[in-house]
C-alpha cells in the first residue's frame, strides 16, 4: 500500500497537476455545519438517494422541485405517519417516481429520522458526531435501520450532504485492489473493515479526510 503522497502525486500527474487535481477535490463540511442541518433536508436528501437507486439521475434532479412540493418538504413526522391509503394516493401523483417500494422506503426512512432525533437530539446530530474512523458501521446502521440505503447509495446520500466519507466506486475500487487492500469483494464484512483501516492509515499519512483520500484515490484510475 502506498503512502498518501504518492496517491497524491499519481493523481496530480494524471489530472494535470496539483491544481488541476485540487480544483476537482471537494471537502467535507465540518461537524458544526452538519449539526445545523434540518432533519427535513436529510430526509430530503435520502428520499433523492432512493429515487436514484436504479433509476436515471438526471430525470429524479429535473422532477426533484416536484418531488419536493408532493411531500410538503420532507417534514419527517408528518412522512412518518404516512398511511398507506396516503400512499395509494401518492403513488398517482405525477409529480414523484410513482413506484410503491420507493414510496414506502421513503417512509420508513421517515421514521428512521424521527427515530434518531429521539435518540440524539435530532437526526443531524447523530450524522454529524459519527466518527469517520468507523465511517463502515455508519454504513451498517443505515442499512439495517434504513429503507434503500446499502450499497453506494448511502455512501452517496452521505458524500452529497457532506458528512466525510468514501465511495467504493469503480474507480475507488480499482485503485484499492492495485494497493491490495482488500481480499474478495469490496462489500464483505472482512473487505469493509480492511478497506476502513486502509482509508484511515491514509488520512493519518497526510490525506485529512476520507473525503479527500476517496477523491485522490478515483484519480488515479479516472
Amino acid at each position: 500500500m502506498k503512502k498518501f503522497s504518492k496517491l497524491y502525486e499519481r493523481a496530480a500527474t494524471r489530472k494535470g497537476g496539483e491544481a488541476a487535481l485540487e480544483a476537482l477535490i471537494t471537502e467535507p463540511k465540518s461537524g458544526a455545519a452538519l449539526a445545523r442541518i434540518p432533519d427535513d433536508r436529510w430526509l430530503s436528501a435520502m428520499a433523492k438517494s432512493v429515487f436514484r437507486a436504479g433509476f436515471n439521475w438526471k430525470v429524479v434532479e429535473n422532477k426533484w422541485p416536484d418531488i419536493e412540493a408532493a411531500y410538503d418538504g420532507f417534514d419527517p413526522h408528518m412522512v412518518a405517519f404516512q398511511s398507506d391509503d396516503d400512499l395509494d394516493v401518492l403513488v398517482k401523483d405525477p409529480r414523484v417516481i410513482r413506484q410503491w417500494r420507493k414510496l414506502k422506503a421513503i417512509r420508513a426512512n421517515a421514521q428512521y429520522v424521527v427515530d434518531l432525533a429521539a435518540e440524539h437530539g435530532s437526526a443531524a446530530e447523530y450524522f454529524a458526531a459519527y466518527p469517520a474512523s468507523d465511517y463502515i458501521g455508519l454504513l451498517d446502521d443505515m442499512k439495517k435501520r434504513g429503507s434503500y440505503l446499502g450499497g453506494t447509495s448511502a455512501q452517496y446520500f452521505l458524500r452529497e450532504i457532506g458528512k466525510d466519507s468514501f465511495i467504493l466506486s469503480r474507480d475507488v475500487t480499482a485503485a484499492l485492489k492495485r494497493e491490495k487492500v482488500f481480499d474478495g469483494t469490496p462489500t464483505s464484512k472482512s473487505s469493509l473493515r480492511q478497506i476502513q483501516d486502509a482509508f484511515n492509515a491514509w488520512v493519518d499519512d497526510g490525506g485529512q479526510s476520507l473525503t479527500r483520500v476517496s477523491r485522490v484515490l478515483a484519480f488515479t484510475v479516472g
